[in-house]
C-alpha cells in the first residue's frame, strides 16, 4: 500500500471521476481538475474531490482526460508534479515512445458506462475489471508495484501488456466491436424506415450486441485516429470472417455453418470466469533476479499466458538488494505459469493459500 496516500486527476469525466470517488472512498486525499472549470467546481460540490487544482507531492497523478488532450496532461503532470504519472487511455503506443521519463507508466482500464460525465461517476466501476498496465522495459520494480497496488486498491485486476501488444488486442476486444455495434445499429435504423416495427420488435440478443453503440461518439473519433492501424487490420479481419458466413449461408452449407458456429460457441464457453474461492487458489514466491523491470516481465509473462493475477506483493524490496514477488494464481495454471517462470530465468516456489 502506498503511504503518502494524496492523489490528483487530471480530467474530470466518467472514468476520471470515478477514480476519483474511488480513492476518496478508501482514504485517499485527492486533487482535481480540468480545463472546464465548471466541472471542478461541480466535482467539489458533490465531494468527488477533496481540492480543485494539482498536488506537486501527490504520490500519483492519473491523466483521464480524452485521447488528444492526454499527451499535454502527461506533460503537465510531469513538469507540476513529483510522484507517478499515469494516463488512463485506450491507445498506448504513441504515449510510451513519447514519454520515457521513469516516473510514467502507461495504464488503460476496461470499464465503462452508459452515462457520461461526472454524472455516471461511480466508485465501484473498477471492481472485478481488468486494468492494462504497459510498462516500458526496465522499468523500476518500486514504481510498478506502487501503480500496481493503487490499482489493485480500486478492486481492479492488473494485467500487464507491452503497449504495441494492448493497441492490438484493445482493437479486437474494444474498439472494432464498438464500430461493429453501431454498423448494426445503423443497418437495423435503415430498415426501420422501411418497416416500422423493426426497432420496437428487437429482442435482447440485439440489445445486447448494439449497447455500446449509445457511448459517446465524441471519444471515437480520436481513439480511431490514433489507433488506425490497428483497428484497420482488426476490421479486415472482422470483414473476411463475415463474408466467408455470408458465402455459407448463400451455399447452405449447413455443416459449414454449424462448425462456424460451434467454434464460437466454444471459445466463448472458455473465456476465463473469476473464481476467488481460497481452496483452489496459489501461492506462487518468485525471487526477482537484480535487473531491471524484473516485475513486470512476471506480469507481462502472466498475461501472455493467460494467467490471471488475483494479487501480489512485493517484500524484502530494498534499494540494491533482491526482493520477492509473491503473486495469488488458480491452482489449475500454476504448473503453466511456474514452467514459463523458468524458462525465463526465475526461481518460483509454489505453495496452497491455505
Amino acid at each position: 500500500m502506498v503511504s503518502n496516500r494524496s492523489a490528483n486527476v487530471i480530467g474530470l469525466g466518467l472514468i476520471g471521476g470515478s477514480i476519483a470517488l474511488g480513492l476518496r472512498r478508501r482514504g485517499w486525499k485527492v486533487s482535481g481538475s480540468d480545463l472546464k472549470s465548471e466541472l471542478e467546481i461541480t466535482a467539489l460540490e458533490r465531494g468527488i474531490i477533496d481540492v480543485a487544482g494539482l498536488d506537486s507531492s501527490a504520490a500519483i497523478t492519473f491523466v483521464a482526460t480524452p485521447v488528444m488532450e492526454i499527451a499535454s496532461g502527461i506533460t503537465t503532470a510531469l513538469e507540476r508534479t513529483s510522484g507517478l504519472v499515469t494516463d488512463v487511455g485506450s491507445v498506448k503506443s504513441l504515449l510510451v515512445d513519447e514519454f520515457p521519463d521513469e516516473r510514467y507508466i502507461g495504464s488503460h482500464p476496461m470499464a465503462g458506462s452508459e452515462l457520461d460525465g461526472l454524472d455516471g461517476a461511480d466508485p465501484d466501476l473498477f471492481i472485478g475489471a481488468v486494468w492494462i498496465v504497459t510498462p516500458r522495459e526496465g522499468v523500476a520494480d518500486a514504481r510498478f508495484a506502487e501503480l500496481a497496488s493503487v490499482i489493485r486498491e480500486l478492486g481492479a485486476d492488473v494485467v500487464a501488456l507491452p503497449a504495441k501488444h494492448h493497441d492490438e488486442l484493445v482493437a479486437t476486444v474494444s474498439h472494432v466491436p464498438h464500430l461493429a455495434a453501431a454498423t448494426l445499429m445503423n443497418v437495423a435504423q435503415k430498415h426501420s424506415t422501411e418497416h416500422a416495427a423493426v426497432l420496437r420488435l428487437a429482442a435482447g440478443g440485439f440489445r445486447d450486441m448494439t449497447r455500446i453503440a449509445s457511448g459517446n461518439p465524441n471519444i471515437w473519433l480520436d481513439i480511431c485516429e490514433t489507433n488506425r492501424p490497428a483497428i484497420v487490420e482488426s476490421l479486415t479481419d472482422l470483414i473476411e470472417g463475415l463474408e466467408k458466413i455470408r458465402s455459407v449461408v448463400a451455399e447452405s452449407d449447413r455443416s459449414r455453418l454449424l462448425e462456424i458456429l460451434t467454434a464460437a460457441r466454444n471459445a466463448r464457453a472458455s473465456l476465463p470466469a473469476r473464481s476467488l474461492t481460497a481452496e483452489n487458489l496459489i501461492e506462487v514466491r518468485i525471487a526477482i533476479p537484480d535487473r531491471a523491470g524484473a516485475a513486470a516481465e512476471v506480469f507481462t509473462l502472466a498475461a501472455e499466458l493467460g494467467v490471471n493475477i488475483f494479487n501480489f506483493e512485493i517484500i524484502h524490496s530494498v534499494e540494491g538488494s533482491q526482493g520477492v514477488l509473491v503473486v495469488v494464481v488458480e491452482e489449475a495454471v500454476t504448473d503453466l505459469l511456474r514452467g514459463g517462470l523458468v524458462a525465463r530465468g526465475f526461481k518460483p516456489s509454489v505453495s496452497p493459500l491455505l
